[in-house]
């Protein structure tokens, strides 16, 4: 993916904030999101720029912009990020290159464009499209291989790990945004020396690190995508957190997978940052000595020397008493997305080797983005040695699984020398009592 105008690190916008050099959003990033003032205001759509958000309904409406781009904005004044997304990578590109041009530092739509924005920090967000459908893959082989261990120390990995991207469908219905509060949740368990199950709200509830890659243009049915072509059925990126019951999960994933485990509450960031965006970022895809290479299908080829992504992803915690202390939240761990087994083209090519028609919108979660090194782990399982040795936070808590009014955020960025710092913003849920 080839690096433009709007990547120059020396762009500056006339939204001062957007400058800063540790804001997430800087003029060389431009996610979109949706959003609205209040509740009597219809959903819409908006560019993140420093501390404030671009109004795409009332930014189309003051003209100025080139004959070809009028129309490209439309779905995005309509509030419909999905049309939008469905269109040609090319298409996509061009709003980018507007968009960074309108907001640059001495542009003639300065005057026209800043009634146009609202500050973030005031704004309700939502899921920044219509989600159809879910998958989940386990493309992330520290945290496949140190699960294994635990219930299979002489086997960790399955045999089909390095061939298959592993995924299952997930449940979109109960996919919320940053800032979600959802109960424990109750379901059915087994512990070791007990004869018969039981019901009740899960004792090893787990939060997981991952990204969520969102689908632009869709395939139609039986035609698959091949991997040259699959980034461009990719619109971007944002933080992702697939909450799970560890004990519900044990007792009923064998034979057919994840189900009500995994279902009750998955949490996303509400800014997508494109893959344009992230063009500086791209890291190689290579494998361990002695790993078997990809089949055919799955092989980027000449496209290896940037077919990953350098970005750099977190997990922090503020338990209720830190919230009442006004103690901030601590960092669990960090990790990588470079480091993931399978990349964003795999998945992709994968998912639709079949025939499976993808459609604009649908997400597809990378599974837990953990690193090589303990402190990397993308999970409390992890962490936590599957609770057998609790952590302790700076204020004297421990934890080996969350407990109520814990919130937990999720959070990414991107840096290397010569590229300016983009951030995807943070993911942040919220733990309340199992329903009586």
């Amino acid at each position: 993916m080839n690096t433009d105008t709007t990547h120059n690190p020396a762009l500056q916008s006339w939204v001062a904030s957007a400058n800063a050099a540790d804001t997430d959003f800087p003029i060389q990033n431009l996610p979109y999101g949706r959003f609205r003032r209040n509740a009597s205001e219809p959903w819409r759509i908006g560019v993140a720029i420093g501390d404030q958000v671009l109004d795409l309904k009332l930014a189309q409406a003051t003209g100025g912009w080139p004959a070809d781009i009028a129309p490209l904005l439309q779905p995005l004044a309509n509030g419909d990020l999905n049309t939008f997304m469905a269109r040609p990578p090319a298409q996509r590109r061009s709003v980018r290159q507007a968009l960074s041009a309108a907001l640059q530092a001495g542009s003639p739509q300065h005057a026209a464009l800043t009634p146009c924005l609202a500050v973030r920090a005031d704004v309700e967000m939502a899921l920044p499209c219509h989600i159809g459908d879910y998958t989940d893959f386990y493309a992330g082989i520290h945290h496949a291989t140190t699960v294994g261990k635990l219930f299979r120390p002489d086997n960790p990995l399955l045999p089909n790990y390095k061939w298959v991207p592993i995924g299952y469908h997930g449940r979109a219905s109960s996919i919320g945004v940053s800032g979600q509060q959802f109960h424990r949740p109750v379901g059915q368990t087994k512990a070791p020396d007990a004869e018969v199950p039981t019901v009740g709200p899960t004792k090893r509830l787990d939060y997981e690190l991952e990204l969520g890659l969102f689908v632009a243009t869709p395939n139609a049915l039986g035609e698959p995508v091949a991997i040259e072509h699959a980034e461009d059925h990719v619109f971007g990126v944002s933080l992702f957190n697939d909450w799970s019951a560890r004990d519900v999960q044990a007792w009923e994933y064998q034979p057919l997978g994840p189900f009500l485990a995994k279902n009750f509450a998955s949490t996303l960031a509400p800014w997508v940052v494109t893959l344009d965006a992230l063009a500086p970022f791209r890291a190689p895809f290579e494998r361990p000595e002695g790993d078997p290479q990809p089949l055919a299908y799955l092989e980027p080829g000449a496209a290896r020397a940037e077919a990953a992504i350098d970005i750099s992803i977190e997990v922090w915690l503020q338990t209720a008493a830190m919230r009442e202390a006004g103690v901030a939240a601590h960092r669990l761990s960090r990790s990588n997305f470079r480091d993931a087994y399978w990349t964003v083209s795999q998945l992709v090519a994968h998912h639709t080797v079949n025939g499976c028609n993808l459609q604009s919108g649908d997400l597809l979660g990378t599974g837990t983005l953990s690193g090589a090194a303990p402190e990397q782990a993308g999970s409390l399982l992890e962490l936590t040695h599957g609770g057998k040795q609790p952590i302790t936070l700076p204020n004297g808590e421990t934890r080996t699984f969350l407990q109520d009014g814990d919130c937990v955020i999720l959070r990414g960025f991107c840096e290397r020398p010569g590229a300016r710092r983009i951030g995807l913003g943070e993911c942040r849920g919220t733990v309340l009592p199992a329903r009586a």
